[in-house]
């Protein structure tokens, strides 16, 4: 397949990088995670591998990490979901894992860099959360990727589909993606207090209405968030319309009505980040308006396209295995033989 062995990660662009040189790894000092979503927050991390500090043309600097890419998979496996996961789920995410960022590779969207370590890309937080769990499922996965028609498929992923999972063309471009398919996801529903606990980061346990959820906003405080966020004045909000939903039922066309400015705005993330002071948890809500407030009740906690984590976790949990776990997110796709 080609398989590129090393990538280079762009972690974290600053004014000045402070970063400590150790025998083997490197610590990045004040590393910003989430950015722009309501878990955002500043972190230290170490890496293996080299660092590079890029000096940019507006005064800033990069950090850029160039590192063997199955290493970096051991990181990407842990730090989207927590190291002590069920076997099959840490499998199952270093697959597509791998498949996203060979993609990534191939045609990458950041300039000097091939992937960054957030959200935006995959999350990549270095050593600290790693252990030998994560780096045996990578081992035990070595070189596969997931594929359709014999190509790498572009795999997507999120946290919570909310109890059905949504179509390519909701989120990105007005395109089919034959794998990404909507399907019927009750795995989710109910995952136990402990599979959450074993499956979530630390920072990922705070966030606990992430199935159903719902969000309460005065008239002006709305007002606010919107102008803050489009850097529009609407005036004052009179209706939030929702013209078009996919799927799943998360909304990808919102009208937004004020008394001086109406506009239609879309895709989901679009309508996420201006209907929040961060970001919401997903495009799938109802609204309400009534005595001054607007209530948005929705579900799920993400974009909803591909592989659901918790959905995968609860799947691991009961014994399904990897490949099956991939085919059922992934429709009609094939694993690709095992790295000799």
């Amino acid at each position: 397949m080609g398989v590129t062995r090393q990538i280079k990660v762009g972690i974290l662009t600053a004014p000045h990088i402070e970063f400590e040189q150790r025998a083997n790894t490197f610590i990045l000092k004040n590393v910003r995670i989430g950015i722009g979503f309501h878990w955002d927050r500043y972190e230290d991390q170490e890496f293996a591998g080299t660092l590079t500090i890029r000096n940019n043309a507006d005064g800033t600097q990069t950090a850029i990490n160039t590192i063997d890419l199955e290493d970096y998979l051991c990181s990407v496996i842990s730090s989207e979901m927590n190291a002590n996961s069920p076997m099959e789920l840490l499998k199952a995410h270093a697959v597509i894992s791998r498949s996203w960022a060979i993609r990534a590779m191939q045609k990458p969207n950041h300039e000097g860099f091939d992937v960054c370590a957030d959200d935006h890309c995959q999350r990549y937080e270095g050593l600290r959360r790693m252990s030998e769990r994560a780096v045996e499922a990578v081992r035990a996965t070595a070189g596969q990727v997931l594929l359709y028609n014999d190509e790498i498929c572009d795999c997507r992923y999120y946290k919570c589909c909310g109890g059905k999972t949504e179509i390519w063309r909701t989120c990105w471009e007005d395109i089919d993606v034959p794998y990404i398919q909507s399907v019927q996801c009750d795995y989710c529903k109910s995952p136990s207090p402990k599979i959450l606990r074993l499956v979530l980061n630390d920072y990922d346990q705070e966030t606990k209405d992430f199935r159903d959820w719902k969000v309460a906003y005065k008239d002006e405080e709305l007002n606010e968030i919107i102008r803050t966020k489009s850097g529009i004045d609407f005036g004052e909000i009179i209706d939030l319309i929702p013209l078009h939903r996919g799927a799943s039922g998360r909304i990808d066309q919102l009208r937004i009505v004020g008394t001086k400015h109406t506009e239609v705005i879309g895709k989901e993330l679009k309508i996420r980040y201006w209907l929040s002071r961060s970001c919401l948890y997903s495009s799938w809500f109802e609204v309400a308006h009534e005595n001054g407030v607007w209530t948005l009740s929705g579900h799920g906690w993400g974009h909803g396209a591909g592989l659901c984590q918790i959905g995968a976790a609860v799947m691991a949990s009961e014994g399904h295995p990897y490949e099956e776990i991939l085919s059922y997110y992934y429709v009609g796709s094939r694993l690709s033989a095992p790295a000799k």
